[in-house]
């Protein structure tokens, strides 16, 4: 069998981590064995990272829900289930929205659930 040196190839592959590792800290943006670890590293903390951004986007916009809610004088999950019996059908992005941007709009959802919800009772 031949020997195989790689030569550009072998240079190319290194430079490419490389130039992923730029901007690391001392011998992981220098030296490629480091680099190649924590470019390993950094690209599994990205694919974990857009996994867990849905989670705290969600998070976030029912904490907003909720305070503007008890503003109103009304808990978070009778707001919801007062919005699911009155056939509202919005999703929480767009429901934060409105408790941060437009507070009337909100505040007519929100008499709107509690009228619901008296009615079913």
């Amino acid at each position: 069998m031949p020997r195989v040196k790689r030569g550009t190839k072998r240079r190319a592959s290194r430079k490419k981590v490389l130039d992923r590792a730029s901007g690391f800290f001392l011998t992981k943006s220098k030296l490629h064995r480091s680099a190649q670890e924590a470019v390993e590293k950094a690209l599994r903390y990205g694919y974990v990272g857009r996994k867990r951004k849905k989670r705290d986007f969600r998070s976030l916009w029912i904490i907003r829900i909720s305070a503007a809610c008890k503003q109103a004088g009304l808990s978070y999950s009778q707001f919801l289930g007062g919005m699911k019996k009155a056939g509202i059908d919005l999703n929480r992005k767009m429901l934060a929205d409105l408790a941060l941007n437009d507070e009337a709009a909100f505040l007519a959802l929100v008499d709107k659930a509690r009228s619901a919800l008296a009615q079913t009772e």
